[in-house]
């Protein structure tokens, strides 16, 4: 029961730190440019001002977009298929659909955070990947621990 009740907080957690990464504005950060998956906020004057991403190649951004977002639903929905699977699955089976969808979740953060690293920054001399970039590979990491669990993992009889 304790082995469960960690899982579900590693999962918990790991779709908390996803929704932040995709979320929060600091994928790339400089001292006046703060930029996300959806915009570029300037600072200008003392103060903050949002802008659209101009200068990013349309197809790549897109590309980045969608697999974040399919990453969070599809970590999402195999917290719901976990749950229901704890009460439906017979005893001595494996979380086999839960697995599936967490490294399909896996791949979508991979896919994302590599064509961000690949396609987006790769020529800027100045400015850095922010915590929101970090967070997004720290979430690839956690997903694929849980996707790994949840295939070897059986219900047990109690």
């Amino acid at each position: 029961m304790l082995m469960l009740a960690g899982i579900v907080v590693l999962h918990i957690t790991t779709i908390i730190l996803l929704l932040v990464a995709v979320i929060d504005n600091a994928w790339w950060i400089t001292d006046t440019v703060s930029t996300d998956l959806w915009g570029r906020w300037e600072l200008t004057n003392s103060a903050w001002h949002y802008t659209n991403l101009k200068n990013y190649p349309e197809e790549y951004l897109q590309t980045v977009q969608a697999t974040t977002v399919l990453a969070c639903i599809f970590a999402i929905l195999a917290l719901f298929v976990f749950v229901a699977q704890l009460f439906t699955l017979p005893k001595g089976q494996r979380f086999t659909f839960t697995g599936i969808l967490q490294l399909i979740a896996c791949l979508c953060i991979m896919i994302a955070a590599s064509v961000y690293t690949a396609e987006l920054h790769a020529n800027e001399t100045k400015g850095g990947y922010g915590h929101s970039y970090v967070l997004a590979w720290i979430s690839f990491v956690l997903t694929f621990i849980l996707a790994i669990t949840y295939l070897i993992l059986r219900k047990k009889s109690e």
